[in-house]
């Protein structure tokens, strides 16, 4: 089992943000490719924890054959640009952005006087040149929500080989993944195959299975 926290990793941004990037695949970033960060899994190919300073912003930016997802630990982000240009998320939502063959730009602004926090993922297509598409979600406390994965036959979420849930869990509550994942702690804390976890840290392994110690949110990432 890997683990990489928060504290391991060093202060990056752009812009009006502030960043650390826990996932930068070398099928990606090439020779750019962070040595600290981790390799992703499957189609999963990066993950920052960033937070925007008060009406911060990102400034219009574009993005090609790649999906992106948005989750909003804290706070809101308003969008603007080329797919629901207007549309916003707010504290507990999740923003899934497909990007395909026709592409989208996007600008990311915090409309706060505060800071707020995002976890950002990229995930490549399983095939390329789809159109563009937008997703929204709200998981439930207590529940485990697929966001984001699955087959052509559905249009609850956007196909992919690789799948991703967010689960909002109960203190004592126990969410297990079978075979290889990937799980990043936002909120709360736990164990971990009797490790402790606290939040913002990466685990990889096998049959990983948390119990939280605390009301937590998970990310999980795993094959289909």
């Amino acid at each position: 089992m890997d683990i990489l926290r928060f504290e391991d990793l060093p202060q990056g941004g752009f812009a009006g943000l502030r960043e650390k990037q826990f996932v930068t695949d070398s099928r990606l970033f090439g020779i750019h490719k962070r040595s600290e960060a981790s390799n992703g899994l499957g189609n999963f190919v990066y993950l920052a924890d960033a937070n925007f300073v008060p009406h911060g912003e990102t400034r219009m930016h574009p993005h090609h054959e790649i999906d992106v997802i948005s989750v909003m630990i804290e706070g809101r982000i308003h969008h603007e640009g080329s797919l629901e240009h207007g549309q916003g998320i707010e504290t507990g939502q999740v923003q899934v952005q497909r990007a395909g063959g026709e592409g989208f730009t996007h600008n990311e602004i915090n409309p706060d006087p505060t800071e707020n926090q995002m976890i950002q993922l990229w995930f490549l297509p399983d095939n390329p040149g789809q159109p563009a598409g937008y997703k929204i979600y709200q998981p439930e406390p207590g529940g485990r929500t697929q966001v984001y994965g699955g087959t052509q036959d559905q249009e609850e979420t956007f196909d992919s080989k690789t799948r991703m849930d967010v689960a909002l869990v109960n203190t004592a509550q126990t969410i297990e993944q079978k075979g290889e994942s990937m799980i990043f702690i936002t909120q709360g804390h736990g164990t971990i195959q009797g490790k402790t976890i606290e939040a913002r840290t990466l685990v990889r392994g096998k049959d990983l299975s948390f119990t939280a110690s605390s009301a937590a949110q998970l990310i999980l990432i795993y094959p289909a």
